[in-house]
């Protein structure tokens, strides 16, 4: 590219669509820089989102694991959690993957510029840090700033009592109670992780039931399968009022046609979403559109202003890293000059890893009959799997959603253990358009949990085998 920059590409935010997107710009020749506030890169997916919470999880699990030991044999001693080495494990975890992506930088020639990025001209963008301020051109700006936990306020957070998920990942106690207020993936993913760790949970939701954008049969399995567990769960509760007690808070929820509840708890955690990063850019004044504080953006990621491009929580789509990548991809290519094909958001696959884990990808039942399909749907319950025997885990199940007419595979939901690596075989199936007859005649590897995959498709057609 022309010479009359500094770069051809400054992205700010290092995070999973910052860096991915600087990494593909290198790969196709443009020489790139990355602005990142914090120390390290990576951004709030690798720091304080996606990979502590899944590395907290998997500790959780473990947990369980070995307390249900004797059912397969093994004698152990009491499991007991150490949170402290626990955290520690999450930590080196995030800084073998923080390492990761500093060698690819320098891997790809990428100019890594620490501070604070804002757009101080067209094609200028200023970086500010402790030391000063330094200004760099560049030809294409990519705004990848990503957004924060969201605060109430009645109750905002305060890191001891009142906490966000970002608090919860360097909590150095367990409290006895915990009310999570919000079910979605975040809220039943710390749900699941303090029930296993030891903490009383009640989880509060005000839609009428758990993760209300996964399929409604899911939502009732995995309620099941909390209050299985002892996780006490509000859903069509609304929080009114937070107040400080001795040694913790209580809390008032109103559901419609009854008295408000006062709920004790130790500690409440706010999981209600996350709101994007985008004030104080410089947007605005070379006019970028904002909407309700997302940056808008066309199918291929490009704002009002052509040189200037947003991906991932900034913009509104899904609040999800392999989301952001994709979006970073897309837009650097379109930059480059690629031919490129805009993201179909219908193939966005979802996941929430709590116990049991639930992946989807595509439509659920009712979304597809809004959009005036013919609908057949199959189900196959991990009870009848002889590997989910095997792992002593056989709560939940696949679901197949199809249109009758054509036999297209509209969507897929599962919920139970692996879901979320299960889900990848239905990701390729959607996007290669796959009849669901060419998914049940894929031959399965016995024994295996992805067999349930297969059965649930010869269950939307109407010939299960084992149910």
């Amino acid at each position: 590219m022309a010479q009359d920059y500094d770069y051809d590409l400054v992205v700010i935010g290092s995070g999973p669509g910052g860096y991915v997107a600087a990494i593909r710009a290198a790969q196709l020749g443009l020489a790139t820089a990355v602005v990142e506030k914090d120390p390290k890169l990576g951004g709030t997916c690798l720091h304080r989102g996606c990979i502590p919470t899944k590395a907290l999880l998997h500790t959780a699990a473990l947990l369980d694991e070995v307390r249900r030991a004797a059912d397969f044999g093994v004698a152990v001693g009491q499991a007991e959690l150490d949170l402290g080495k626990a955290h520690a494990y999450k930590d080196r975890v995030v800084t073998k993957n923080a390492k990761g992506i500093e060698f690819l930088f320098r891997k790809n020639k990428i100019d890594s510029l620490h501070g604070r990025g804002r757009l101080a001209g067209p094609h200028r963008v200023e970086v500010t840090a402790a030391d000063g301020t330094r200004a760099v051109s560049a030809r294409y700006v990519l705004i990848a700033t990503g957004s924060v936990p969201r605060e109430l306020p009645f109750a905002p957070t305060d890191g001891e009592r009142v906490v966000s998920s970002d608090h919860l990942l360097e909590l150095d106690r367990l409290p006895a109670s915990i009310a999570v207020l919000g079910a979605g993936a975040v809220g039943c993913e710390f749900a699941s992780i303090y029930a296993s760790f030891g903490s009383r949970v009640t989880l509060i939701e005000m839609l009428p039931r758990l993760l209300p954008l996964e399929d409604e049969e899911v939502s009732k399995e995995l309620l099941r399968a909390f209050d299985k567990r002892g996780i006490a769960c509000r859903t069509g509760a609304r929080l009114t009022a937070v107040e400080p007690r001795d040694g913790g808070l209580r809390l008032t929820l109103e559901q419609d046609g009854t008295e408000p509840e006062a709920l004790d708890a130790e500690m409440l955690l706010v999981a209600v979403g996350r709101a994007p990063v985008s004030a104080d850019l410089g947007l605005e004044e070379l006019g970028v559109e904002i909407e309700r504080g997302y940056v808008k953006v066309g199918p291929t990621m490009q704002t009002a202003v052509p040189h200037v491009y947003a991906i991932g929580d900034v913009v509104d789509t899904p609040w999800l890293a392999h989301v952001a990548s994709h979006e970073g991809i897309l837009a650097v290519e379109h930059m480059a000059g690629r031919e490129v094909r805009p993201i179909d958001y219908d193939r966005v696959p979802s996941c929430t890893y709590c116990d049991p884990e639930v992946a989807s990808v595509g439509l659920s039942e009712a979304q597809a009959r809004q959009r005036g399909y013919d609908v057949a749907t199959g189900t196959f319950p991990l009870t009848a799997l002889g590997k989910a025997a095997i792992l002593g885990k056989t709560a939940g199940f696949v679901k197949v959603v199809r249109e009758t007419r054509y036999d297209e595979l509209l969507g897929v939901h599962i919920i139970g253990a692996h879901a979320t690596d299960l889900i990848a075989e239905a990701c390729v199936a959607l996007q290669v358009e796959s009849t669901t007859e060419e998914l049940f005649r894929t031959m399965h590897a016995h024994p295996t949990l992805s067999e349930a995959v297969m059965e649930a498709a010869h269950a939307a057609v109407g010939h299960a085998i084992h149910v």
